[in-house]
């Protein structure tokens, strides 16, 4: 199984960006301190500022028709100029993240002769733990956050007997954050906020501590514990957005925590996160095998200096799972820019869901990587935005379905988001989010999830049949739009963003319009409305090639203002979708390539995220060392010391972008063929990955030596024919054979 999965510090966290991050999907805790002060910077998913706002703008509808005469016009500036009027939205802003606060451990230990220090995040258990020895005694700080119990727990332990004393207080980031503090009883300290009105959320966190030898009280706001052997600090919190009584379901979470005691307490957490983690195991062979004993900034450091650390990858990889479990569980809120790790009272971009390819970006890695369950919350969060959606699409367009534009909150909120025209007037949001529906049916199977999220795949396909016009040449094309955060020069000299039918936007109408028809079929039902997109699809402009060799970004071939943007929009139809592939079009594929090498050689991949993309791109062309130089980049520029991505700052959704790019470069299961090691870089001589999905719902292990496939072994799921593709040989299997495993051989040959 999994080996050597930890990331190491030999010294207390200088900062942040070195603490370690545990996570149940609720809460989360960034884990660092020194040996005298540790510190737990705490968030819980829906503690979010205000509350669901009404901000259509009233005239949006009436000023739409003009703006859309004057963008077809080429009149793009003055259109530009209406829209900020007329389509911004009234107030122009959602709400945003906040974290929950701080929980200092203040301990009465000296730190002038600190031995053995050790900091490490177990990725196998998902238990972040300190451990040092002062004078010969040795301490252990460990700390885990358990989805069973909805509590974040600590252990401090002692060697010396009755060797530990400490004071916790749990502290906003500034007093006037809290409205109420104190203890209850002498083991339970708390915070509480009174957000106010029925659209304000209320929310509280609380410690409860006990031990078996020490002494447990409370003054004031701090809880003390004093000469104990052994301590146990459990943490948690709720908000209105959930629990009406959630001060006293708080409490209640916290009692019946603590009669578990704390070994239960670790069991059960260990038995849930295993179930999930263990799924895959992924190894790469490396002639250095000490390397994994050394701090993890240390060998980020040496990889910045050009050495080769092969077990940073499945390191990396494994950080990338590690997150998406511990952040998105059933019954959580989707991962948002900052998973659950977010200490900013104002954080970057207000850390939101920004959905023109960040929210979608952190789900890439769910299905592919075995992770089904953690996809869930996102489609509860599409079913709220669907409501919201509806009145967007009435009230700002006259259509029917529901839209959404870059960016939505908790509430679903569905509004175009900020005053800036590269982003803000994008109704592509819903459209994108529920190509995510069909992609956990593809590994699934599950129909009855499919039939109960069809009507929302079905509401995004109608409102871009109302939304789209004809243009100039008969074309199907969204109006306004733009693509996603860019800015192209006309010929005039204009800077603009907004225009008609951008790449992106043919490419997800193409995708998702498919995709219905698809569902349709299988559900047995909505001919008529799949005969409309048939209809529809026939009329959608083309993908074109511009004077560069490039995928053109934009209906016309503008030039870019920034030739090295971090977006790539205009592949999406290369990845995450299949349209764009050597096989079925040949010609846009090397178009892909030159689109991808015009962005490099002009900067691109600057931010985590980005550069996370490029990995992905990289291994759907097949190009398995392009791929991997480009893992080093990221891991060169773009990660901070305890592994997670730097935007900068941190945005978390490089992580799981890496991981699912990864992950493509090993397997590949689009358009009905399973591609086995499509993009093997020669540096990954000899390894193994076990346990990954293709679509489908088949698990595949593979191992590989010198370059070249060993064994592949695949354990069916519920497509019983299959197309398996290794290099260029292509081989059909039907598995209605009552086997539990199908093993091959390097050729492809059943040998089992």
């Amino acid at each position: 199984m999994n080996k050597n999965l930890k990331i190491i510090f030999n010294q207390p966290a200088n900062s942040w960006d070195e603490a370690l991050p545990i996570g149940n999907g609720k809460l989360g805790a960034m884990v660092y301190g020194t040996i005298r002060r540790g510190i737990l910077q705490l968030n819980e998913d829906s503690i979010w500022s205000g509350g669901p706002m009404e901000r259509i703008n009233p005239d949006a509808k009436k000023y739409l028709p003009r703006i859309r005469e004057l963008i077809l016009k080429g009149e793009v500036k003055e259109a530009e100029k209406l829209a900020l009027y007329a389509l911004t939205a009234t107030p122009p802003s959602q709400g945003h993240y906040e974290p929950l606060g701080y929980l200092y451990l203040d301990f009465s230990v000296k730190d002038d002769k600190v031995e053995k220090y050790k900091r490490e995040l177990d990725l196998e258990r998902a238990v972040a733990k300190v451990s040092f020895e002062i004078d010969g005694v040795k301490y252990e700080r460990e700390y885990f956050a358990s989805y069973p119990d909805n509590v974040i727990v600590a252990r401090l332990k002692c060697s010396k007997e009755k060797g530990i004393s400490f004071s916790a207080v749990l502290r906003r980031e500034k007093e006037k954050y809290v409205d109420r503090c104190g203890h209850i009883g002498d083991d339970t300290i708390f915070i509480e906020v009174f957000n106010g009105g029925a659209q304000g959320l209320s929310f509280c966190g609380m410690v409860k501590a006990f031990s078996r030898d020490g002494k447990v009280y409370s003054i004031g706001e701090t809880l003390f514990v004093e000469d104990a052997t052994e301590a146990v600090l459990l943490i948690s919190s709720a908000t209105t957005y959930r629990h009406s009584d959630y001060f006293e379901h708080t409490i209640d979470t916290l009692m019946k925590a603590a009669q578990k005691g704390y070994d239960k307490l670790y069991k059960d957490h260990l038995a849930d996160y295993t179930l999930l983690f263990n799924r895959v195991d992924f190894h790469l062979e490396s002639d250095d095998k000490n390397k994994h004993d050394l701090p993890t900034p240390e060998r980020l450091k040496r990889l910045q200096e050009g050495e080769i650390d092969l077990g940073l990858i499945p390191l990396y990889f494994q950080f990338g799972r590690y997150l998406l479990i511990s952040s998105s569980r059933p019954g959580s809120l989707p991962a948002n820019l900052q998973g659950i790790w977010n200490k900013d009272m104002l954080p970057p971009w207000d850390s939101k869901y920004t959905i023109n390819i960040n929210t979608e970006m952190s789900y890439w890695p769910a299905e592919v990587c075995n992770l089904s369950e953690c996809h869930l919350p996102l489609f509860d969060l599409i079913e709220k935005m669907r409501q919201r959606g509806s009145k967007t699409a009435k009230e700002m367009y006259g259509c029917r379905g529901f839209c959404a534009h870059h960016n939505t909150d908790i509430w679903g909120d569905t509004e175009p988001q900020d005053v800036y025209l590269p982003a803000t007037h994008w109704p592509m949001g819903a459209a994108w989010l529920c190509l995510h529906i069909w992609e956990h049916y593809e590994y699934t199977g599950d129909i009855e999830f499919l039939k109960s999220h069809y009507e929302t795949m079905k509401e995004a396909a109608l409102f871009l049949l109302d939304y789209m016009v004809e243009d100039k040449n008969g074309y199907l094309v969204t109006c306004p739009s733009l693509s996603p955060e860019n800015t192209y020069i006309l010929p005039n000299g204009d800077r603009c963003s907004l225009t008609y039918g951008p790449t992106m936007d043919i490419q997800i109408i193409t995708a998702l319009f498919n995709k219905v028809i698809k569902a349709s079929e299988i559900l047995n039902l909505d001919f008529d409305f799949a005969k409309k997109l048939k209809e529809a699809l026939a009329k959608l402009p083309p993908i074109k090639i511009g004077k560069y060799g490039q995928i053109q970004e934009w209906i016309e071939d503008y030039e870019e203002a920034e030739p090295g943007h971090r977006h790539i929009s205009h592949l999406f139809g290369l990845y995450p979708e299949s349209q764009i592939t050597k096989e079925k079009t040949p010609e846009l594929f090397e178009a892909a390539k030159k689109t991808l090498a015009r962005r490099l050689s002009s900067g691109s991949g600057h931010t985590g995220w980005s550069r996370a993309w490029i990995i992905c791109f990289f291994a759907r062309l097949k190009d398995g060392e392009m791929a991997y130089k480009n893992i080093l980049e990221l891991l060169r520029k773009s990660t901070l010391p305890n592994l997670l991505d730097n935007h900068p700052p941190f945005q978390i959704d490089g992580n799981f972008g890496a991981t699912a790019g990864i992950a493509e470069m090993l397997l590949q299961s689009h358009n009905g063929i399973i591609e086995i090691l499509p993009a093997l870089p020669p540096e990954w001589k000899n390894g193994y990955i076990k346990g990954l999905k293709a679509r489908g719902g088949h698990t595949i292990d593979i191992e590989w030596e010198n370059g070249e496939l060993k064994k592949l072994a695949i354990t069916p799921g519920f497509t019983k024919k299959v197309v398996i593709k290794y290099k260029d040989k292509l081989t059909q299997v039907d598995f209605e054979e009552s086997k539990s495993a199908f093993v091959f051989d390097s050729s492809l040959e059943i040998i089992n």
